[in-house]
């Protein structure tokens, strides 16, 4: 068997300690099924999952991630699916009352579709996908009047309000937010800073959560 050992060491941990002391939940979420109140749709990017930055127990979050944290515009018969999918789940069965779309720094998709990086395969999967995003494009402003760092960050912020706006395409979702059952949030996770900032929509403006928190943490001496 050639299963990676470090999935094998890391589930002997979570044996050890985890599994440990929440045992009982699991068993309770296994009989009872689970009851989320909050979606997340987030980026597939390995740094930055969901259920460690905002501490996660099972059973709490329900997650889809892809490649950029892109929410299609609704299209029944459309070719993207996958997400819609789980959105029909999360708002249809689940009832979840929060919906966040979670966006990152230093994200590899949207600096590829900035940049107009060649297809990495004939099928450019990534490409199609990443065509979605042309709403933000044009959001963030011409791309020769900032920075390249400027550029990208506005991007990412404008892909995660794209997105959004993508979801009030979805008449269930959209009858939902009207009726005051759901209510959607964007917020955008700095990877090297560990700063999370979260949307306003009455200023359109990204602002830090947990401010004073996360100052204190920064100013603190590394042992």
């Amino acid at each position: 068997m050639h299963f990676p050992p470090q999935l094998i060491d890391g589930y002997r941990a979570f044996l050890l300690s985890r599994l440990r002391y929440e045992q009982d939940r699991y068993r309770a979420l296994a009989e009872k099924g689970q009851s989320p109140q909050i979606m997340v749709i987030g980026c597939c990017d390995s740094r930055v999952s969901p259920e460690v930055i905002f501490d996660a127990r099972p059973g709490e979050l329900f997650v889809v991630r892809n490649i950029a944290n892109i929410v299609p515009p609704y299209a029944p018969g459309g070719p993207a699916q996958g997400v819609s999918a789980a959105l029909e789940y999360a708002v249809c069965a689940l009832n979840v009352r929060h919906i966040v779309v979670l966006g990152h720094a230093q994200c590899g998709g949207i600096k590829a579709f900035a940049e107009e990086a060649a297809p990495l395969a004939p099928g450019d999967f990534i490409g199609r996908w990443m065509r979605l995003m042309a709403p933000a494009a044009a959001r963030a402003g011409e791309r020769a009047a900032q920075s390249p760092a400027d550029y990208l960050r506005r991007l990412e912020q404008a892909n995660v309000i794209n997105s959004l706006a993508n979801l009030m395409t979805f008449p269930v979702i959209a009858a939902k937010v009207g009726r005051g059952e759901t209510t959607l949030h964007g917020a955008y996770f700095g990877v090297a800073t560990g700063q999370l900032l979260v949307h306003d929509p009455m200023t359109d403006a990204f602002v830090q959560v947990a401010a004073d928190d996360h100052a204190r943490l920064v100013a603190a001496p590394h042992s």
